[in-house]
């Protein structure tokens, strides 16, 4: 398990979705092998603690032994580890397929092995871990203790960068408002929205419809509604650069989520919205989760994406609007690591949004958004949040009424504008690479573009009634 094959630091390792119906993959590296990249492994996950780091670790399943280099099977457990590391004899009799077996063989597992595993039992965002103790075997496998560790470890003096998307199929949606409806498409197969809208290959989307909380007037209560969709294709990007590593930490390394970003909503009628503290009211509607595991050559990369959709409204209860937009484009939230400047944010949002209605009656201002808040790590360890959020603005001074057509009437000006806010923060966490802990988070900006919609001044006319 320990053997590491030297693939070549010059050699670019492959970045790609991890192959499906494989089992769980898993790698191994060793201190004592430098720093070249891990080897792939047969090593399973049985059970894992989290909290004490205690391990369970089986090699192949009885019947189908792994295979060494030269195609010979690799009767690992014969290596089978029985106290505190100790090896000779079989150590796990009667647990390698024989009489009262449970199907898993002891590990051949040594106090240095780092290794890293996609998902499994006990560690659902899967585990990146060095062996500290092996305390022995057990029926379901060899028992360790383990620490922390580091991609360094395992990747050594190689480089590696690329794009891999996410199977919307993966991503588990909890609805967290009525009347929210979720849809999706992967390649190879279609599927449709909940308004019939056909979507592109490798899309999520999102539907909500939320009445706001009703204001109540002199003249009785009137209502105010946010309705639309978020359609998002999203995508891990990942690169690390390792030559000249001596000591596990990267030249240069960098994480990040990407992809399209779609969205159409509207905001009808006059709200009123915040809490008790002045502050904007905000709406969740929508999580969404999703555990990716990127193949960086043979070492399985588990990311953890975390997105929550969510309304927010800040009006003054004055203004009453029908203002409705497309936002498209695409976005970028993420670190890149450089041993001569560190950790520095990577944040971009090329969105540009198309107004489809924008009317505005009285005086006042709104701002509603439809956005999402994004959290990315590693191996469960939340290293970037960021927050991506489209939003709608009108703003009425005087008296005025007016519409994107060119009517309205009496005095004063109007505008509608559209924009997006991007914020957010990397977190010591992402010293999960090997390079060194920062102290406290860094900001990602914030980040503001805003475009205009509609919008007049002066005065204008009123069509006439029809009779």
């Amino acid at each position: 398990m320990s053997n590491v094959k030297d693939t070549g630091a010059d050699a670019p390792l492959a970045v790609a979705p991890a192959p499906t119906g494989a089992g769980t993959p898993s790698a191994v590296a060793t201190p004592s092998a430098g720093h070249r990249p891990a080897a792939k492994s047969a090593l399973r996950i049985v059970e894992f603690d989290g909290r004490s780091g205690r391990a369970v670790l089986a090699g192949p399943t009885a019947g189908t032994p792994s295979k060494d280099k030269n195609g010979k099977d690799d009767h690992a457990h014969k290596e089978g580890r029985t106290d505190k590391g100790g090896s000779g004899g079989n150590g796990g009799q009667g647990h390698d397929g024989g009489k009262g077996s449970t199907g898993k063989r002891p590990a051949a597992v040594a106090v240095g092995d780092v290794f890293a595993s996609a998902p499994a039992p006990g560690a659902p965002h899967g585990t990146l871990a060095k062996v500290t103790e092996v305390v022995g075997t057990t029926p379901r496998g060899t028992e360790v203790k383990t620490a922390p560790a580091t991609l360094g470890a395992l990747l050594g003096g190689s480089t590696a960068q690329g794009r891999v998307p996410v199977d919307p199929a993966t991503v588990k949606v909890e609805p967290l408002a009525p009347k929210v409806a979720v849809s999706w498409a992967k390649t190879g197969s279609l599927h449709f929205g909940p308004e019939g809208a056909q979507l592109p290959l490798g899309s999520l989307r999102v539907d909500v419809n939320a009445a706001l909380p009703t204001l109540k007037t002199r003249a009785g209560s009137v209502d105010a509604s946010a309705s639309g969709f978020v359609q998002l294709a999203p995508q891990v990007e990942f690169s690390y650069d390792g030559k000249g590593n001596t000591t596990g930490t990267p030249g240069t390394a960098s994480v990040s989520l990407a992809g399209d970003w779609s969205s159409q909503w509207e905001l009808k009628g006059q709200a009123a919205a915040s809490t008790s503290d002045g502050a904007p009211l905000r709406v969740p509607f929508a999580k969404l989760h999703a555990d990716p595991v990127i193949q960086v050559g043979v070492v399985p990369v588990v990311v953890n994406l975390d997105l929550t959709c969510y309304l927010q409204v800040d009006a003054d209860g004055k203004v009453s609007v029908d203002v409705k937009q497309d936002v498209k484009g695409d976005f970028r939230v993420g670190g890149s690591y450089s041993r001569a400047k560190g950790w520095t944010p990577i944040a971009r949002a090329d969105l540009s949004g198309t107004p489809v209605t924008a009317t505005a009656t009285a005086a006042g201002r709104v701002k509603a958004t439809l956005g999402a808040e994004a959290s990315v790590g590693l191996y469960g360890s939340v290293g970037i949040t960021g927050t991506l959020a489209p939003y709608l603005r009108a703003e009425v001074d005087g008296t005025a009424t007016g519409a994107s057509n060119g009517t309205g009437a009496l005095v004063g000006k109007w505008a509608a504008y559209g924009g997006v806010d991007l914020s957010g923060a990397l977190r010591a966490h992402l010293d999960i690479f090997g390079t060194p802990v920062f102290e406290r988070s860094i900001p990602l900006g914030p980040l503001n573009h805003e475009w205009r919609l509609a919008g007049g001044e002066g005065a204008v006319r009123t069509p006439a009634k029809r009779p």
